[in-house]
Order: structure tokens, then sequence, then C-alpha cells
């Protein structure tokens, strides 16, 4: 692995841009929205800002002690999740400066995903405990989804917040109302 991220043109299906700055694997990327701004979380326990017009990182959070598996933004832009290999979840405020705004410990189960509702309120936060916690991000209270037989890999909500989705290591996918 060469530890970069890459940005493609989809018009000429060209690497437009090759963002090197980690030193072990990256495992997951997400756009601010309505921006030039990419984040990206590696197993180096670091999560780089990148300006997609330089190629430059912009700014690094650190507060990880384990592999980042995920980062991602909510659509407003303000708040960025992120979750590791030993089940920690934090969020960032992005406003401020990338200062942390929030810290939930769900050990020894690793967190392999995080998803922000469209609102920013509910953060999905899947598990190898077989789980979606189903986090109310201002109150720090989480409701968990059970109903698969192994890890969860992945959860997203549907466009209009009515429904998550949620695929396993079991083979199943959920549709949760």
């Amino acid at each position: 692995m060469d530890n970069t991220s890459k940005l493609f043109d989809l018009g000429s299906m060209r690497c437009r841009s090759t963002f090197r700055g980690h030193s072990d694997s990256v495992n997951s990327i997400s756009f601010l929205p309505y921006s030039n701004v990419i984040a990206t979380c590696s197993a180096d326990k670091s999560i780089m800002l990148w300006d997609i017009r330089t190629g430059l990182s912009v700014q690094s959070l650190l507060g990880h002690v384990n592999a980042i598996n995920c980062v991602t933004f909510d659509l407003c832009g303000e708040l960025l999740a992120s979750c590791d290999a030993y089940g920690v979840v934090k969020i960032w405020d992005v406003r401020r400066g990338g200062v942390e705004a929030g810290h939930w410990d769900y050990e020894p189960h690793p967190v392999n995903s995080v998803s922000f509702d469209a609102s920013g309120a509910c953060l999905a936060v899947s598990s190898n405990d077989g789980t979606v916690k189903m986090l109310e991000v201002e109150k720090g209270v989480a409701t968990e989804l059970s109903g698969h037989d192994d890890g969860v890999q992945a959860a997203l909500f549907s466009r209009d917040g009515d429904m998550l989705i949620s695929a396993s290591s079991d083979s199943t996918v959920k549709v949760w109302s």
C-alpha cells in the first residue's frame, strides 16, 4: 500500500491529485459539503483535512490512540465524526478548528463506520458486536439496534431520514424504519 488518497476526474477517468501525508493505510475519505475540502483517516491514528485545489493538507486532527476506520461529515459541514478499531467514536467541531466536541467509548468492539442523518442530530455507529448504535449527538444518548449475527460493517440513512440500512458480516442487509 502507498498510504495515499487520489482524486479522479470522472470525465477523463484520470487522476487529478494524489494526497500524501499518512504513514499507514488510508481507511476512509469524506467530502466536506459545499467546499473544496476532504477528510481522510488512517491506521496511523490521524485525520487529515485536504484542500483538493492545491493537494495540500490544511489540518491534522489527533486524538485517537488506535487505527481510525471511518470519517464522515454531517450535511451542514459543521461536524466531523470518526471511529476507531477499539470502539472509540469522536465528534470534531469543524467550525472551531477541529476541536474535539464529543467522545464515546464502545470498547472492546471495533466500530467500523459512522454516518450522520440529514439533520446531523443522529449518528449511526456500526459495531463489530453486531449492533448499530443510534447516537443522539447533542445528548450523548445511544439507542441500540440488534438483529445481526455478526459485525455490522456499515449503516446509512435514507435521504429523507425515515430509514436506516445496515450491512453485516453475517451476509445480511437490514432495513430499519
